[in-house]
């Protein structure tokens, strides 16, 4: 899962959001349109997507690779 559409404050802008009693402060990650959004979202999904394949080919290759030789 990504966190492209969530907001990602610093210390201080997190101390100052919680003083914000009329929530002014309260942006998210935007995009000029709403075609270039999803457009970054998508990209964003099939990057997270991507690195999880990875990850599980290095698993199984960590677990698998050298079996084949103590085969009969």
């Amino acid at each position: 899962m990504t966190d492209y559409l969530f907001a990602k404050p610093n210390f201080l802008e997190g101390v100052a959001r919680a003083l914000d009693l009329g929530a002014t402060l309260v942006l998210f990650n935007d995009s000029p349109t709403e075609q270039m959004a999803d457009r970054l979202a998508m990209q964003s999904d099939w990057v997270a997507v991507g690195e999880d394949i990875r990850e599980a080919i290095r698993r199984f290759e960590a677990e698998h690779v050298g079996l084949s030789d103590h085969l009969p």
